[in-house]
């Protein structure tokens, strides 16, 4: 049985030297808690992202509240959402105190700026991990591709998007069941 400590642990690990939120998360979290611990395999774990994906609320909270309620009920939740949000906390409240000593300063607008890069490829990663779990193909990727021109270009409203899938996804099975 995987022990609270442990739990918190990993979870502060993962807040802690996680740069970008919930989904730049992924990779480290995927590491931690299925190849180094063991605690899901990893279709569970991809279970579990989409179901954080589909609740409201901060993801990497959500991603914390299902692994810890998976691995040890209630317990479970407390400790390893404490310990995914304690340092980003931390941070943030030391960052409050002194913002506005530093806010000006060129050197840190700098630093920010590059890390912009490498928190798109952090959340790049799972993204194409997760697609190619979910069966993306070269045959089927104009769906995500004409979903995100059709928001990002075009203005529509996600919603719209989500519901014309779930059409497309409804009629596809319905008229896959006929030719069989």
């Amino acid at each position: 049985m995987t022990s609270l400590a442990a739990l918190f642990g990993s979870f502060f690990k993962i807040g802690a030297f996680t740069v970008g939120g919930g989904y730049a998360m992924l990779p480290l979290m995927e590491r931690e808690l299925v190849d180094r611990h063991g605690w899901l395999e990893r279709q569970s774990f991809l279970e579990l992202v989409a179901l954080s994906q589909s609740m409201p609320g901060v993801f990497a909270v959500n991603m914390a509240t299902a692994i810890g309620f998976r691995l040890r009920g209630v317990p479970g939740v407390v400790a390893a959402v404490a310990g995914n949000i304690a340092m980003p906390v931390a941070v943030i409240l030391l960052l409050a105190l002194f913002f506005r000593s530093f806010s000006d300063n060129e050197t840190v607008r700098h630093i920010f700026m590059g890390l912009r890069p490498a928190v798109v490829a952090l959340i790049a990663a799972p993204v194409f991990t997760l697609a190619r779990s979910a069966g993306l193909t070269w045959r089927n990727v104009w769906i995500p591709a004409l979903s995100a021109i059709l928001i990002a270009l075009f203005g529509v409203n996600p919603v719209w998007v989500i519901l014309a899938a779930v059409l497309l996804g409804v009629l596809t099975g319905l008229t896959g069941k006929r030719k069989k």
